[in-house]
């Protein structure tokens, strides 16, 4: 199936950055379409993109001259359109008169054989910023909304994929080979083989055993014996099938006071990709493990997972929930003040809360304050 080719080629990607183009045009393929960028942008402003091969020509000129006239991203960032959970295409941001008239339809998009998007948020962590926007012909009929939230499908995927993928590339795996890169990184890295045995971690993930988790026969398991059993169950499924969708984060609870720790899961589907060794070639699934600062926001991505929220919610829930006015979240994320009380609004509707004590305590309860 074209949806199972494209999760895979998602996941090869994570471990060799340099497979992306080729993930982003099997996403295209899910759709029969051209094909798929992926936008980034840190918080430190620098951003990025990376096309399917078939849209380099187009790329090229929009960052030359059309990136300051496309009504459609800058409207969909003001929106927050991209966050939202289902995603997001020309409808939600464009008029029809604007689709048929705006230069960045009739002067960009049409001449260069485009017309039409379906784009969702595959935002990582707080630090980055990212998008995937799967681009259709003009000729061709407007995404349905079946259509984009397959995009959005895909585009969790991605996410998972970029969580390790990103890393990589700030550990400059380029230069120094996977496992070189690997033992750079502060996130735990646990690799698994198809039958669940270890075959390979990092210092940061080794620093962690005997505190939440434990390896047991060669086995990577929950050291809670309350939670070793649907841990275990989480590897059987993505081992089984690594296409499924991916799992919500795993807060493995301390027994010693220390802070918790977070655990995803990364199918990896055993490639070894260019930039891989005999011991990643073995290796079927990644367990990324991430201590959480108790006296830091929370990941949102995290929070929207774990509370149902849109990725715009929990990002304003992470920061209220660890101290902050609306006013000051407001500054932090570059939103009025305003925004930011209708947006906590709607996290207090979701979660069956009406003040910010009960944000905190309910983050608490969630083991993530």
């Amino acid at each position: 199936m074209l949806f199972d080719e494209a999760v895979r080629a998602i996941y090869a990607a994570a471990t060799d950055p340099d497979l992306w183009p080729s993930a982003l045009d099997a996403i295209a393929r899910c759709t029969g379409d051209v094909g798929t960028v992926l936008m980034w942008q840190r918080d430190d402003g620098s951003f990025g993109t990376i096309v399917s091969p078939a849209l380099e020509a187009a790329q090229a000129a929009y960052v030359a001259e059309w990136w300051q006239q496309d009504i459609r991203a800058f409207r969909g960032v003001e929106r927050g359109c991209l966050e939202l959970i289902d995603g997001a295409t020309d409808r939600t941001v464009a008029s029809d008169e604007e689709m048929r008239s705006h230069p960045i339809y009739t002067d960009f998009l049409i001449p260069h054989g485009l017309g039409w998007f379906a784009a969702a948020s595959a935002s990582p962590d707080p630090s980055l910023y990212a998008v995937i926007s799967v681009q259709r012909r003009h000729d061709h009929p407007q995404y349905s909304d079946e259509e984009v939230r397959l995009v959005a499908r895909l585009a969790r995927h991605v996410e998972q994929s970029l969580r390790l993928s990103m890393r990589l590339v700030d550990a400059e795996v380029t230069r120094g080979g996977l496992i070189e890169a690997l033992s750079k990184m502060t996130i735990g890295v646990f690799g698994l083989d198809s039958s669940g045995r270890l075959t390979l971690s990092n210092a940061a993930a080794e620093a962690l055993l005997g505190r939440e988790l434990l390896v047991q026969d060669d086995r990577l398991i929950a050291k809670s014996v309350g939670e070793r059993a649907d841990f275990a169950r989480t590897i059987r499924t993505l081992l089984d099938d690594p296409t499924a969708e991916p799992p919500k984060p795993r807060i493995l609870h301390t027994t010693n006071g220390s802070a918790p720790v977070v655990v995803r899961f990364l199918p990896t589907a055993a490639t070894g990709g260019t930039r891989g060794s005999d011991l990643l070639a073995r290796t079927c699934l990644l367990v990324l493990a991430l201590e959480v600062g108790r006296n830091e926001p929370i990941d949102p991505s995290i929070i929207r997972d774990l509370m149902g929220l849109t990725l715009a919610e929990a990002r304003v829930a992470a920061l209220v929930g660890s101290g902050l006015s609306p006013r000051l979240v407001a500054g932090r994320l570059g939103i009025t003040e305003e925004t930011t009380r209708t947006v906590l609004k709607r996290v207090f509707a979701k979660t069956g809360i009406s003040r910010q004590s009960e944000l905190v305590a309910l983050l608490v309860g969630l083991a993530l304050r």
